[in-house]
């Protein structure tokens, strides 16, 4: 599907001009005369992207109008126009959250160029926020335990402050969650939070990734990249596994940190970022640093705040409401009642959980899955029950903490290849919906094309050939 661009401009001119630029390039246009037809074509078109004149006589100027989308619909990227504005205007616009100021007279390549920049920073922080509600990271701080309770305690009083903050805590603990929920109460809720994966990025692009690139900057570069720290500017940076970055990129780190300053691979312009950067690892810094492997100086700039996460083996209490949590969710996306009893509850809260809260939310989501009905219906029927027992957990979570293989189908399989299969299955089904076209099958799976792609290889799955898909 097309983008949808909203142009919104008194002068007909303009708004003709654009809107030919923008149809040759395969945009959809949707027009506005004033600030009140934008607020209502925002409110009935719900466009990918707005362009809004500052000047507009007879009703409310852009900024009014850019305030008011911002409250209406505060993901969609509004470039701003303008051929009488001032750097108060520019300054103004940009706090208010505009996502560029271009002058007039407008040039295509200007317009194409911006406009495309704004929306690939709306699709990637559509995905972050996509990933982070599959991924339950937009859900509240589960636990009744203490050390739950001071987690929250710690991050009412660290979120309102400027100050960086490391995470620590073994893998799977949520550290993630934990950052989410700092930037959620601080003061730059309303900006991006933007996540890396330090050890998933490789050493040769660490540079292009954190700081972008210009088009030609080096083999393979056929455009313009933004990189996470100015896609981060006004909001928080997520920095996860940050004891996995070489020497290199830590130098490069510890250089923004000092300056708030960035350039883009093959850039000559410093561009100056306002973001507040987290830190999370599940190492020890302070051993690896004395080992030579992670930079002291770095290590102060970004330990300004600890918060330490306990394993989950320390505070079994946590395991039931996070049970019940997870399990919800999955009742969910399943569309049918899940639930365990006390003997299952039991059980689980006496596992030690290696894997921590992830492990736990992988272990719920299997039996979800795989737990038959009990009913003499059949499972799935509207009267079948369908509450998991501690028979059900003990083939996957032995008391003893160890998993042990069972004569039953679910122990011969794990947990990720049992989720693989169900994947592939799916995703065989909605390629057989649409007769091998890649695009309509990602449509029906609620994904993109290239994500689709990325799936299928992971999972050793062929393309069809011969579609347009």
């Amino acid at each position: 599907m097309s983008p949808r661009v909203l142009l919104v401009d008194d002068e007909a001119n303009i708004r003709r001009m654009v809107g030919a630029l923008l149809q040759s390039e395969e945009f959809d246009t949707v027009e506005a005369v004033n600030g009140s037809a934008a607020v209502a074509a925002v409110e009935r078109e719900a466009p990918d992207a707005v362009l809004l004149d500052l000047m507009m006589p007879g009703g409310p100027d852009g900024l009014a109008v850019l305030e008011r989308l911002k409250q209406i619909a505060p993901h969609v990227p509004v470039i701003m126009m303008s051929g009488k504005a001032n750097l108060a205007d520019a300054v103004r616009a940009t706090k208010l959250g505009a996502f560029q100021f271009l002058e007039k007279p407008l040039t295509p390549e200007g317009v194409l160029t911006t406009l495309r920049a704004a929306l690939a920073l709306s699709r990637t922080l559509a995905e972050n926020r996509r990933l982070h509600e599959a991924l339950g990271h937009g859900d509240p701080l589960v636990g009744v335990s203490r050390a739950m309770e001071d987690l929250r305690a710690m991050i009412a009083r660290v979120a309102p402050t400027e100050a960086r903050v490391l995470i620590t805590g073994e893998s799977g603990t949520g550290k993630e969650l934990v950052a989410s929920a700092i930037h959620r109460q601080s003061g730059r809720a309303a900006k991006p939070f933007v996540c890396v994966n330090s050890a998933a990025i490789p050493k040769d692009l660490v540079e292009s990734e954190m700081f972008g690139h210009e088009r030609g900057a080096f083999t393979g570069a056929t455009e313009r990249r933004i990189g996470r720290f100015e896609l981060a500017d006004g909001g928080t940076l997520f920095l996860d596994e940050v004891g996995d970055l070489g020497p290199e990129a830590q130098a490069k780190l510890l250089r923004v940190l000092e300056t708030g300053v960035i350039e883009r691979l093959g850039g000559e312009k410093p561009l100056a970022v306002d973001v507040r950067v987290i830190a999370a690892t599940n190492k020890d810094l302070t051993k690896i640093t004395h080992q030579g492997h992670f930079r002291e100086d770095l290590l102060f700039r970004l330990n300004v705040l600890p918060i330490h996460i306990p394993p989950l083996r320390e505070r079994p209490e946590d395991v039931p409401p996070l049970v019940r949590h997870f399990a919800t969710r999955q009742a969910a996306r399943l569309g049918r009642p899940v639930t365990f009893d006390a003997g299952a509850l039991e059980l689980l809260a006496t596992y030690r959980w290696p894997g921590n809260v992830r492990e736990l939310a992988n272990i719920v989501e299997r039996l979800a899955i795989l737990a038959p009905g009990r009913s003499g219906a059949g499972a799935g029927s509207a009267g079948s029950d369908e509450t998991i027992t501690a028979d059900d957990v003990a083939r996957v979570v032995p008391q003893n903490g160890a998993r042990t293989r069972q004569p039953d189908a679910w122990a011969d399989v794990s947990l990720s290849e049992a989720l693989d299969d169900f994947e592939r299955t799916l995703i065989a089904r909605a390629l057989s919906a649409a007769r091998g076209n890649v695009a309509e099958a990602a449509r029906r799976l609620s994904t993109d094309r290239a994500n689709l792609y990325r799936r299928m290889r992971r999972l050793g799955l062929e393309a069809p050939r011969n579609v347009t898909g």
